[in-house]
C-alpha cells in the first residue's frame, strides 16, 4: 500500500446518538445490569463458584477499576441463594479439659435458641435450687436423716463422757472441739494453778487420767468420723436427688426446643449430661446465704458465678438471618479478622481467658459460602499468608493467639477445639501478582484452579453499546445523578474507546466511565440542567485535563520560549522532529523531540549516545540494533559498511525507552547520508523491523495531539503534519481541533507501510528502493547514500593503506 493521507473521518470514531435507541438512560433502569464484554471472565467465575470440589478456589485477575471486586461479589451472592445456610457454630466448656473447648455445630438458629435456653436454665436454678433445698420435704427428710446419724454420734458421745466423768473430767463442745477440765472434791472445775498445787502421786494419776482420756478421744473420733461422712454423703445425695428431677426437666425443655435434626447431637447429648452432673457436684454454690455470712456470701456469690459461667453457649456464628449461603468481603484481613481470636483479660499480672471469649473469624463466618480477599493485603501480612497457605492444605481451621508466645505477662492458654471449614475463597489481584505466584508458590497457586482473567479491553459492539448505557443508568440511580441523554452517552462511549487508543475495542475499564459520569453530572448540575447531555460530558473532559495536564503545559512553554529547539517549518539534513509519549500515571501527554544524525567515514558503526551515557532503555537499545541490522540489510550486501554514526535525541535528559523512534532515527541517518533534507513539518513516529517494515507503536493518539498543539500555538501552516505506522489507523481516536484542522487542510496525517514511503514523503525524492543487483539508483534517497558510503569506505581503505606504508618505510 502507497502513502497515504487520511481523511478526517479516519481519524476517530464517532457514535450517533440515534442509533443507541433511547432518549435518556431513564428508560434502561428496569434492564438488569449485565458483565460488559467480560464473558470469559464470567463464564470461568459460575464455573468456579459452582464447583463443588476441593482446590476449585478462584484467582480473579485484571487492572484496578475493571470491575472485578463488584462483578465477582455479584455473582456470589447469587450463586450463594441457590444453596443451603450453613450451621451456626458454638463453643462450649469442655468439663474435661476446660483449656479445649468443644465445638458444636447446630441448624441456622438453634445456636441462638440453645444460648437463650441455657441462660433461662441458670435463672431458673439459681431459684428453684435454693427454693427446694429450703422446703419442707427437704428438710424433714434431712432432719430425719441427721437423726438417725445423730443417736449413734450421741451413744458414743455418752460413752466418752461416762469415761471422762470416771477420770474426775469435765467433757463439753466448743467451735466443733471437744474440751475437757479437770473436776475437784466437789465437782468444780479446778484451775491451773488450783492442780499444779495438788500433790505429787495426786498429779501424777491426773496425768494418767489425761493421757487415758486423750486416747479415749482419739479412739472416738475414729468412730465418728465414718458417721460423719456417711451422714454427709447422705445429706448430698439427698440434695442430688431432690434437685436431680429439677435438671432432667430443664434439659429434657431444652433438648425438645431444639427439634430440628442436630449433625451433632451426640456430641450436644454429651454435653447437656455433663451440665447435669456439674450442677449436682456444685449444689452447695447455690445455697441460701444467711443474713449475717458477709464476706462468706460475697465468696459464695462468686463460686456461684464462677459455676453458672460453665453453662454459658458462646455463639460464634449465628445465620439464623442468612437466606442461603454467606458471603463474605473481608477488606481488611488480619490475622485476628480473617482467623478468629481468642481475647485476655489482665487480672493480677494475669492474662486469663475461657471458651466464652472465642471470636469467629471470616473464614469462620463463610463456611459453606464465599470469602474474597485482596492478594496485595495478604501479601503485606507474613503470618496471614503463612496460615491461610496451612488452611488451603489442610481445610482445617485452628483459632490460635499467634503472640502468645512473646506475651509480656503469664497467660492461661486456650485450644479451642480445630474446625474443618469448607469455604469458596475468592483472591483479588493483578495479572502480575497471578504468574509471580504460578512461580513463587506453586503448591499454593494449585489450589486456585479457577483462573477469571478480567480483559482490559473488549471488542465493541450494539450489544456493549447497550450494556455500557445500562450501566450508566444504573450508575445514576445508584448515586442520585441527573440521567443522561443519548449524545451524553455516546460522549462517554467515545472516551472509551479512546482510552484503549481503538475504534474497535471498548476500554473495560469502567471506574474510568463511572468518574466521568459523576463529573459530567456536577457540570450538568452546575447549569441547572435536568438532563446530562454531550456538552456537559465534553466539558467534564476538557475540565479532567486542565486539572492534570500542567507538566503538558510548561514543556510546550519551553518551545514557545525557545528553551527547548524544535523546528516545525522548512528542510533541514541529518534532523527530523521524533514524537515521544510521557506517562505521569494520572495523566499522559505526548511532545516531539529533535532526532538529529551525524555520520562519517570509520569502522565504529552506529553509536546510540543514550546507549553510552545510560539514558536508554532495552527496548530502545534493541530498536537501535534492529536499525542497524536494516541498515547493513540495505548497504552491506558486498562490502562492509564503513561508518561512524551517531545518533541522539536533542535536549533529552531524563532517560528514552521504546522503539517508536526507530523510523525517525533510520530517516535522520539516510538523510545525512543521502545529503537530502528533511521536512520539519512533519513528525514521526514508528517501528521499523529487520525487512523495513513500519510497526505499530503506543500512545499514537497522545503523540499527534502534542505535536499538533505545538504547531497550532506557532501557526500551522498547512505543511504540518504527522507520519505515523499504517498499522495504527485503527487506533486513531483524535479530539476534535486534530479532526478539524485536518478536514480545513491545515494539518496532515499520513500513514506508511514501509520506511521507504517515510523517506520520500520527507525528502520528496524517490526512496530507490527495490535496488537492482548493481545496487540504487544514483538519484534516488539510497543511491545517494550508497555512493557516500563507497566514499567512507574508499577513505578508510586510503587510510589504511597509508598506515601500512608508514609501517613500511620504518
Amino acid at each position: 500500500m502507497a502513502l497515504a493521507n487520511l481523511a478526517p473521518s479516519d481519524l476517530a470514531l464517532t457514535i450517533a446518538p440515534e442509533a443507541l435507541g433511547f432518549a435518556d438512560t431513564s428508560e434502561l433502569l428496569q434492564q438488569p445490569l449485565p458483565w460488559i464484554g467480560q464473558a470469559r471472565a464470567e463464564t470461568a467465575a459460575r464455573f468456579g463458584l459452582t464447583m463443588d470440589q476441593p482446590d476449585y478456589n478462584l484467582f480473579v485477575l485484571g487492572e484496578v477499576g475493571s470491575g472485578r471486586s463488584t462483578l465477582l461479589q455479584q455473582v456470589m451472592r447469587e450463586v450463594a441463594a441457590t444453596k443451603a445456610v450453613p450451621p451456626d457454630l458454638c463453643y462450649l466448656h469442655n468439663f474435661d479439659a476446660p483449656e479445649k473447648p468443644r465445638a458444636l455445630r447446630m441448624p441456622p438458629g438453634q445456636g441462638k435458641l440453645l444460648r437463650q435456653l441455657m441462660a433461662q436454665m441458670s435463672k431458673t436454678l439459681q431459684k428453684e435450687i435454693p427454693q427446694r433445698l429450703d422446703g419442707p420435704d427437704f428438710k424433714a427428710e434431712s432432719e430425719h436423716l441427721e437423726k438417725s446419724y445423730k443417736r449413734e454420734e450421741s451413744e458414743a458421745y455418752a460413752e466418752l463422757d461416762a469415761f471422762a466423768e470416771a477420770r474426775n473430767f469435765a467433757l463439753y463442745r466448743e467451735d466443733g472441739h471437744l474440751i475437757f477440765t479437770l473436776l475437784g472434791a466437789k465437782g468444780r472445775a479446778l484451775t491451773e494453778s488450783e492442780a499444779r498445787s495438788l500433790p505429787k502421786e495426786q498429779r501424777a494419776q491426773v496425768e494418767q487420767a489425761e493421757q487415758e482420756l486423750r486416747s479415749e478421744i482419739a479412739r472416738y473420733l475414729d468412730r465418728i468420723r465414718p458417721i460423719e461422712r456417711l451422714k454427709n454423703d447422705g445429706l448430698a445425695a439427698l440434695r442430688r436427688q431432690t434437685i436431680k428431677p429439677l435438671l432432667e426437666h430443664e434439659l429434657q425443655e431444652i433438648k425438645l426446643e431444639l427439634k430440628k435434626q442436630i449433625k451433632d447431637a451426640v456430641k450436644l447429648g454429651h454435653y447437656l449430661d455433663r451440665v447435669m452432673q456439674d450442677v449436682l457436684d456444685n449444689l452447695d454454690a447455690f445455697r441460701v446465704a444467711d443474713a449475717d455470712a458477709g464476706l462468706d456470701d460475697e465468696l459464695r456469690q462468686e463460686e456461684l458465678a464462677t459455676v453458672l459461667a460453665r453453662y454459658r453457649v458462646n455463639l460464634v456464628v449465628d445465620n439464623e438471618e442468612l437466606r442461603g449461603a454467606p458471603v463474605i468481603i473481608e477488606d481488611n484481613p488480619s490475622f485476628h479478622s480473617l482467623f478468629g481470636s481468642i481475647e485476655y483479660q489482665a487480672e493480677e499480672d494475669v492474662l486469663l481467658t475461657d471458651f466464652s471469649r472465642i471470636r469467629a473469624g471470616s473464614l469462620l463466618k463463610a463456611h459453606g459460602g464465599f470469602l474474597m480477599l485482596h492478594v496485595r493485603d495478604l501479601l503485606s501480612d507474613e503470618l496471614v499468608w503463612e496460615k491461610l497457605r496451612r488452611f488451603s492444605r489442610t481445610g482445617r481451621l485452628q483459632i490460635e493467639e499467634p503472640m502468645q508466645m512473646i506475651a509480656p505477662m503469664a497467660s492461661v492458654s486456650l485450644v479451642p477445639e480445630a474446625l474443618d471449614i469448607s469455604v469458596k475463597i475468592v483472591l483479588i489481584g493483578a495479572t502480575e501478582e497471578y504468574y509471580l505466584l504460578q512461580e513463587a508458590d506453586p503448591e499454593f497457586a494449585r489450589r486456585f484452579r479457577v483462573k477469571v482473567d478480567f480483559a482490559e479491553s473488549f471488542a465493541a459492539s450494539a450489544q456493549t453499546y447497550a450494556a455500557s448505557a445500562v450501566f450508566v443508568s444504573h450508575t445514576c440511580q445508584r448515586l442520585g445523578l441527573p440521567h443522561f441523554t443519548a449524545a451524553a452517552v455516546a460522549q462517554l462511549l467515545q472516551d472509551a474507546h479512546r482510552e484503549v487508543d481503538d475504534q474497535t475495542r471498548q476500554s473495560a475499564t469502567f471506574a474510568r466511565m463511572e468518574a466521568l459520569v459523576m463529573e459530567s453530572a456536577a457540570v450538568c448540575r452546575a447549569r441547572a440542567g435536568t438532563r446530562v447531555d454531550g456538552s456537559d460530558v465534553s466539558a467534564a473532559l476538557q475540565a479532567r485535563q486542565w486539572r492534570h495536564n500542567y507538566p503538558d503545559q510548561r514543556m510546550q512553554e519551553t518551545i514557545t520560549d525557545g528553551e527547548r529547539l524544535i523546528s516545525l517549518q522548512g528542510e533541514k539534513t541529518g534532523q527530523i522532529n521524533g514524537l515521544t509519549q510521557i506517562d505521569l500515571g494520572d495523566y499522559r501527554f505526548g511532545f516531539p523531540v529533535r532526532v538529529t544524525a551525524h555520520t562519517s567515514a570509520g569502522e565504529d558503526g552506529l553509536i546510540n549516545v543514550e546507549r553510552e551515557v545510560a539514558l536508554s532503555g532495552p527496548i530502545h537499545d534493541k530498536g537501535v540494533l534492529i536499525l542497524q541490522s536494516y541498515l547493513s540489510t540495505l548497504f552491506a550486501a558486498q562490502a562492509p559498511l564503513a561508518l561512524n554514526a551517531t545518533l541522539v535525541f536533542e535536549q533529552e535528559y531524563h532517560g528514552i525507552e521504546g522503539d517508536s523512534a526507530s523510523c525517525a532515527e533510520l530517516y535522520a541517518l539516510l538523510s545525512c547520508l543521502s545529503g537530502l533534507a528533511l521536512k520539519q513539518g512533519i513528525a514521526v513516529t514508528g517501528a521499523v523491523n529487520q525487512h523495513g517494515e513500519v510497526l505499530p507503536v503506543g500512545g499514537i493518539n497522545e503523540k499527534i495531539e502534542g505535536f499538533f498543539r505545538i504547531c497550532n500555538t506557532a501557526g500551522l501552516t498547512g505543511q504540518q503534519g504527522v507520519l505515523i505506522p499504517q498499522r495504527n489507523r485503527r487506533h486513531l481516536m483524535l479530539s476534535g481541533d486534530v479532526t478539524q484542522a485536518v478536514a480545513q487542510g491545515r494539518f496532515h496525517i499520513y500513514t506508511a507501510e514501509h520506511v521507504s514511503e517515510g523517506i520520500e514523503l520527507l525528502t520528496g525524492q524517490a526512496s530507490g528502493l527495490p535496488g537492482t543487483a548493481s545496487g540504487y539508483a544514483p538519484d534516488t534517497v539510497l543511491g545517494l547514500a550508497q555512493n557516500t558510503l563507497q566514499a567512507y569506505r574508499q577513505a578508510c581503505q586510503l587510510a589504511d593503506h597509508s598506515k601500512t606504508g608508514r609501517k613500511r618505510r620504518r
